[in-house]
């Protein structure tokens, strides 16, 4: 005996898988952070910030913030939370001295040594490997779902981690972090 399915099941079957896959999505954001701050007490921004100081040696603040798509304001925050760490000092340039570098220290680098790949980076290897026509379909698909949540305006850096950015210090969540996944479950 053949069963039909109607159009109206085979609807809320696809709702059913986008709703799933963006579960997947958020949920493996979810505990490659806490992974992160399990394994050193950092969050991904703060280490995309480290990376960067590292990768482009003296840099100033708004240069990393170019780099990695955060408002100044932000890795402003950031620097100083990992300043409070020790993981991150600031000297004015010798040359220009309304120029702020940061730079690391031991620790900064010793942490950068042992710390898991940043989901963003395992992203963008395989992103990059997609043809062309895959990584289009890809964003403009992922555009739609965002408008169809009324969430495009919602402004969002390219960085691949949930709630605040800068949560952890000194490898605990701070209490603005625990508010804002308070605030979540609410």
């Amino acid at each position: 005996m053949l069963v039909y399915a109607s159009r109206g099941d085979i609807l809320l079957g696809r709702i059913d898988e986008v709703l799933v896959a963006l579960r997947r999505v958020i949920r493996a954001t979810d505990l490659h952070s806490r992974h992160l701050a399990k394994t050193t007490g950092l969050t991904a921004p703060q280490i995309l910030l480290l990376q960067t100081i590292r990768d482009r040696g003296e840099v100033t603040i708004g240069e990393l913030a170019t780099d990695i798509s955060l408002s100044q304001a932000t890795v402003t925050t950031i620097l100083d939370r990992l300043e409070k760490r020790g993981l991150v000092y600031r000297q004015r340039s010798n040359e220009d001295k309304r120029k702020v570098h940061a730079h690391l220290t031991a620790d900064a680098q010793e942490i950068l040594k042992n710390a898991p790949i940043p989901l963003q980076e395992q992203f963008t290897r395989q992103f990059g490997e997609l043809q062309e026509w895959e990584q289009t379909m890809i964003i403009s698909s992922l555009q739609r779902i965002a408008k169809m949540m009324d969430a495009e305006h919602i402004d969002a850096s390219p960085v691949l981690d949930l709630g605040l950015l800068d949560r952890y210090e000194n490898g605990r969540e701070t209490e603005e972090g625990r508010q804002s996944r308070k605030d979540k479950r609410h």
